[in-house]
């Protein structure tokens, strides 16, 4: 496991390298961000301090902060730290890992873990229980987490039919869950969930690619805006990216 773990730091050290915040900050305003950021502002509060745990090069702390809520940042990957500060200097950032959070306990307002936790071999529950002990009585995990959808699905039977293992390159990445998964994770760890809200279905249609994508990082066309607008009504799970939960300590 620590073999794995290490590589896997390594490899987001290596993402980050060829990343740039001015491209994170705009992929933090294209449609889908703001409309997960706007599902979960109102179950924070402005007073409490907040954690982003897997900050990476730091856009929701910086996106956040720019509306007015004390969220400080946590990484492993150093790396992306030091880009983060070189970019302001007064962004309160930490090096730690979310198994072994370096804060006392009920620190914090909430714990905000944006595509994180699905990347760990063991499975979430244990960074959960974590998130739980800093989180103060009354605070809120807000997490989203990839879920199987049915492009994921199909992507992974054809995979299947011609013999290939369900991870990339037979290496681990990523997981994806469930709504029941999720949702027994989280209440496993001890919050109970207020909300739980398919999100992203354009980034869903992105992934087949041609008239769904325009050039640039991660962006969705307008003809994937619409239909997934459409989708997020009459298909909301079938063609759901990412789960948002919101639970509560």
């Amino acid at each position: 496991m620590p073999d794995r773990y290490d590589s896997t730091r390594r490899a987001w050290e290596d993402i980050w390298d060829e990343a740039t915040i001015e491209v994170e900050l705009e992929s933090a305003a294209y449609a889908r961000s703001r409309e997960t950021i706007n599902a979960y502002l109102p179950f924070l509060d402005r007073g409490d301090a907040h954690l982003e745990a897997g900050s990476g090069l730091s856009a929701i702390v910086i996106t956040l902060r720019e509306r007015g809520y004390q969220v400080q940042g946590l990484d492993y990957a150093v790396n992306a730290l030091l880009t983060s500060r070189r970019y302001d200097d007064s962004l309160p950032l930490a090096a730690g890992d979310v198994h072994h959070l370096p804060y006392r306990d009920n620190s914090f307002g909430s714990y905000l873990s944006f595509g994180v936790l699905e990347h760990f071999e063991q499975g979430m529950l244990p960074a959960l229980r974590e998130a739980y002990r800093v989180i103060k009585p009354g605070g809120v995990l807000v997490l989203t987490i990839p879920y199987p959808n049915l492009i994921h699905r199909a992507v992974q039977w054809r995979r299947g039919l011609a013999g290939a293992g369900p991870l990339t390159d037979d290496a681990f990445y990523e997981s994806a869950y469930t709504r029941r998964q999720l949702h027994d994770d989280v209440t496993a760890a001890g919050f109970r969930i207020e909300l739980s809200q398919p999100t992203s279905h354009s980034f869903t249609l992105w992934q087949l690619g041609g008239l769904f994508r325009e050039p640039g990082y991660y962006r969705t066309s307008q003809l994937a805006e619409k239909l997934g607008a459409l989708l997020k009504r009459l298909l909301p799970w079938p063609f759901n990216f990412m789960t948002l939960i919101v639970a509560r300590k």
